[in-house]
């Protein structure tokens, strides 16, 4: 339940606030009931398609890797 008497302090600096963070819930400070959902109609994509030549065998260890996580390899080969 959130305590409305909660504020969020004012940080000096990030790492005062990250600190804070890993020691406090944001639920205590945010009512989940005010929140809107939020549109971006004019968004577009920020990440481009492009080919690259590999290796046979590289592809192949590739795949094997990213079956045994479970994510398709073409998502996998820039994760590594």
């Amino acid at each position: 339940m959130m305590n409305k008497n909660k504020t969020i302090p004012n940080f000096k600096n990030e790492d005062e606030e990250r600190d804070f963070w890993a020691n406090h819930s944001p639920l205590d400070y945010f009512d989940i009931k005010d929140f809107k959902r939020a549109s971006f109609p004019k968004l577009k994509l920020s990440v481009k398609s492009i080919s690259i030549r590999l290796p046979e065998d590289m592809l192949a260890e590739l795949k094997t890797l990213a079956n045994k996580k479970d994510i398709p390899y073409q998502s996998y080969f820039f994760r590594a």
